[in-house]
C-alpha cells in the first residue's frame, strides 16, 4: 500500500475545547445530462448505485422542455392553431426519481421547437437555446407543468422543489447573443408565472457560468432590486481548470489554483450581500466540477477525486448547496463517447464501475449523516466529533505540478492527529483511495484501453474500484489519542475512531487463533 517516496510529515494537535467552521451539505443535489436520457436502462442502473451508496437529495439537468421529452405540442384545429400538453415521458423520469429517493431541482429550459423565436440549438442532441416566440405560452407552459405535478404529486411535495429559470444565459451558446435584457424579461415573467401557481414555489437564477460571472450577477441583484422582484435564491456555475488542450477525442487541463476559485466563489457572495433587502440570500452552485468539458480527461483520475475532497471542504463557506455535474457517464452533449473511460462527468463510468470520485462523495456523506461537529479543518484534512466522542474524518493529498514545471511531484503525506480521548481501546479504521488501491482507469489501460467491455472486464473493473480497508486497534494515553495517516499521491483517506471494547464469546482468544501455525 505505501510508495512513500519524498515524504512530508505534519502534525496536528487538536484540543478539547476546538472548533472549525464547515458546511457539509455533500447530498443537496446532484447533476444529471439532458432529462431525456433518464428514459435508458444504463441511466437508471447509474443512478441506483449511486442513490445506494451516497444518496442525494435532489437531482438537476437539462432538457426539461426539450422536444425529446415532447411536453409541448401544436395542432391545427378549424383552422386555429391550439397548445396542449404531453406528460407521458416526464411522469416516467419524476416517477423514476421518486423511486431512489430524489426531487427534482427542476431547471426551466430548453425551448420547444415550436414555440421558439429561433433556430439556435445546442449540443449534439440540439437543445433549442432562443428566448420563446410568445412569453405569454411560454408562462402557461410553465404554469400547467407545475399545476400537472402539484396533481399528481402534491401540493405540499411540489413546492418544496427549487426552481432555476435557463442554464448559462451568460453565455452564446446557452442563450441567443447572451442577450443580458432578454434573460431579464424571460426571468421577472416565469417568476411572477410561478408564484401565481403557488406563492410557496423558491425560484432563483442567473445559472451563470464564468468570465462574465461577476457582472451578471450585479446586474441580476440589480435588476431584482430595481424591479422589486424577491428572488428566493441565487445560482452560478463553478469549474476550475485553465483553458484545455484538445486531442482526438479529449481534452486536456491544468488545474487552476484553488484559492483562486475560491476567491470567485467569494465575490459572488459579496455581491449579493452588498444588497441590504438580499444580504445572505442563499446561493446554490447548481454545477461544480474540475473540467467543464465531457471529454475532460482528468475527470477519470485519482487526481480528481483528491481535488474534489478539498473543493467539499470549503464550498460551503459561502454557498448553501453544491452540486456535482454529474452523476453518471450516460450523456450525449458532445455525441456518443466511444471508450468506457473517454473523460465523462459523471461519478460512475459505463458498467456501473465507481470512479475514484464517487467515493470522495461516499466518504463526504457519511461525516453529514455523523451528526458530528467538525473540531478540525485546513487544506488537507477535516475532522469531526460525534457526539459520544468518537472521531471520524477525511484527508486528501494533491499531487502538485513539480518545482521544475514539468510532471507532477510523487511526494507521499504523512499526517499525525493527537486528540483528546478518554482511557479506551478504540478501533481505528481507515479506507483509502489512490492510485494502488482504487484505480479503474489504471487497470483498464493495464488490460489494454478496451472500447467495448465484456461483462468478464466490467466485474475485474467493478472489483479494481473499490477503496482499501483497514483497520486495528489502538488505546489512548494520558487523555490523548494519536493516528498516522499516509497518503500516497492523489489519495482520499476516510478514517474512523470507534470506542469499544471487545466481547468475546467464551473460549474465543484470537491472538491463539492466528497464532496458528501448519505442520
Amino acid at each position: 500500500m505505501e510508495n512513500i517516496v519524498g515524504l512530508r510529515e505534519k502534525k496536528v494537535i487538536i484540543a478539547e475545547q476546538s472548533r472549525a467552521f464547515f458546511h457539509n451539505n455533500v447530498d443537496y443535489c446532484i447533476g444529471t445530462g439532458r432529462m431525456g436520457l433518464a428514459l435508458t436502462q444504463e441511466y437508471q442502473e447509474q443512478l441506483k448505485l449511486v442513490q445506494e451508496e451516497i444518496g442525494f437529495r435532489h437531482i438537476r439537468g437539462h432538457g426539461l422542455f426539450c422536444d425529446d421529452m415532447a411536453i409541448y405540442q401544436e395542432y391545427e384545429e378549424n383552422g386555429e392553431i391550439r397548445v396542449e400538453y404531453n406528460y407521458t415521458y416526464l411522469d416516467r423520469v419524476m416517477d423514476s426519481y421518486a423511486k431512489v429517493g430524489l426531487k427534482p431541482f427542476l431547471e426551466l429550459g430548453f425551448m420547444p421547437g415550436k414555440l421558439a423565436s429561433g433556430t439556435q440549438t445546442i449540443f449534439y442532441w440540439k437543445g433549442n437555446t432562443t428566448p420563446p416566440r410568445d412569453y405569454g405560452e411560454w408562462c402557461r407552459m410553465v404554469q400547467a407543468l407545475l399545476n400537472h405535478l402539484m396533481e399528481r404529486y402534491g401540493a405540499d411535495e411540489v413546492v418544496q422543489w427549487p426552481i432555476e429559470v435557463w442554464n448559462e444565459p451568460n453565455l452564446c451558446g446557452f442563450w441567443e447573443n447572451a442577450d443580458m435584457e432578454e434573460y431579464f424579461k424571460l426571468f421577472h415573467c416565469t417568476f411572477d408565472a410561478i408564484k401565481e401557481v403557488d406563492a410557496r414555489f423558491c425560484v432563483g437564477g442567473p445559472a451563470v457560468c464564468g468570465g462574465t460571472d461577476e457582472k451578471w450577477i450585479r446586474a441580476f441583484m440589480e435588476y431584482c432590486h430595481e424591479n422589486k422582484i424577491p428572488v428566493d435564491f441565487v445560482t452560478r456555475h463553478h469549474y476550475t481548470i485553465e483553458q484545455p488542450e484538445h486531442e482526438g477525442h479529449y481534452a486536456y487541463s491544468e488545474l487552476m489554483k484553488p484559492e483562486d476559485g475560491f476567491a470567485n466563489l467569494l465575490s459572488s457572495r459579496e455581491i449579493i450581500d452588498s444588497f441590504p433587502e438580499f444580504r445572505g440570500l442563499p446561493i446554490h452552485i447548481t454545477e461544480f466540477n474540475t473540467s467543464y468539458t465531457p471529454k475532460g480527461v482528468i475527470h477519470d483520475t485519482n487526481l480528481n477525486a483528491a481535488f474534489i475532497a478539498h473543493q467539499l471542504s470549503r464550498l460551503g463557506d459561502v454557498n448553501e448547496s453544491y452540486s456535482y455535474w454529474t452523476f453518471g457517464d450516460v450523456f450525449e452533449e458532445l455525441g456518443i463517447p466511444f471508450a468506457p473511460f473517454h473523460g465523462g462527468f459523471g461519478l460512475v463510468a459505463e458498467g456501473c464501475i465507481p470512479k475514484p470520485t464517487f467515493w470522495t462523495f461516499a466518504f463526504y456523506k457519511k461525516l453529514q449523516e455523523s451528526g458530528g461537529s467538525c473540531v478540525y479543518k485546513d487544506d488537507d484534512l477535516v475532522v469531526l466529533k460525534r457526539r459520544n466522542g468518537d472521531y471520524l474524518g477525511i484527508a486528501w493529498n494533491v499531487a502538485h505540478k513539480a518545482k521544475d514545471g514539468n510532471g507532477q511531484s510523487g511526494w507521499s503525506r504523512k499526517i499525525e492527529i493527537s486528540l483528546p480521548a478518554g482511557e479506551a481501546d478504540y478501533c481505528f479504521l481507515t479506507k483509502t483511495v489512490d492510485e494502488e488501491a482504487c484505480n479503474p482507469l489504471k487497470v483498464w489501460h493495464d488490460i489494454g484501453e478496451p472500447a467495448h467491455l465484456t461483462d468478464e472486464q466490467k466485474k475485474l473493473l467493478r472489483e479494481s474500484a473499490r477503496p482499501y480497508l483497514k483497520t486495528e486497534r489502538i488505546h489512548s494515553h494520558s487523555g490523548s489519542l494519536s493516528v498516522n495517516l499516509t497518503l500516497n499521491k492523489n489519495a482520499v483517506v476516510y478514517f474512523e475512531l470507534n470506542a469499544g471494547k471487545i466481547t468475546s464469546d467464551r473460549g474465543y482468544q484470537y491472538d491463539k487463533v492466528v497464532s496458528q501455525t501448519a505442520n
